[in-house]
């Protein structure tokens, strides 16, 4: 187990899933959010969009940080072909979505940073998703049934949609979920040796 001595683990994240793993990892931690512009450069393509989004998400903090304090930032993007899938803004855009990930791999990417008063590191997990082909029919039913809005890729693996509709994945399952559990262990390991 990590000894997070002498600093206090927060989480910078209002998402339920993210607070449910980092529980799972048997860490205290305290939760605070800031709000974020989450826009991003065209220039950005795949992990850098999800390392982007996470680093800025702890710098944020950067103001207001205690010499105790060990904040943790996260963001994950759905990515496909040269295509970012955010977070849906519409039940419309949710179905769309889904409908182009049916009968295709995409690949779930996940930025964390690692932010005290003194440095940033910052690094990203992959996982490869393998979507079987999904009726609209059954799309619609979990857009409206389970309201995707505050997912990248508009589906959550844990979801009705990952039970009938995922086929196989290669890689962390909890980065799907929002949070490479493992990965962030090791970084954490590491970020904290002297």
């Amino acid at each position: 187990m990590i000894d997070l001595n002498p600093y206090k683990l927060i989480l910078g994240s209002k998402s339920p899933r993210r607070h449910e793993l980092l529980k799972g990892l048997g860490m205290p931690f305290e939760v605070r959010i800031k709000d974020t512009d989450e826009s991003f450069s065209e220039k950005l393509q795949h992990a850098g969009i999800a390392e982007f989004l996470a680093r800025i998400k702890g710098e944020a903090f950067l103001a207001e940080i205690k010499p105790n304090e060990l904040i943790v930032t996260s963001d994950t993007i759905v990515w496909l072909g040269d295509r970012v899938f955010n977070k849906p803004q519409s039940a419309e855009e949710a179905v769309d979505m889904i409908d182009t990930l049916s009968g295709r791999m995409h690949e779930v990417i996940t930025g964390v940073s690692l932010l005290t008063s003194k440095r940033q590191h910052v690094f990203h997990d992959i996982t490869k998703v393998y979507f079987g082909d999904v009726n609209r029919e059954d799309i619609v039913h979990y857009v409206d049934r389970f309201k995707p809005f505050d997912k990248a890729g508009a589906y959550g693996i844990q979801e009705w949609i990952g039970y009938v509709g995922i086929e196989r994945i290669e890689g962390s399952f909890y980065n799907v979920m929002g949070f490479p559990t493992r990965k962030f262990y090791v970084e954490l390991q590491e970020f904290l040796k002297p």
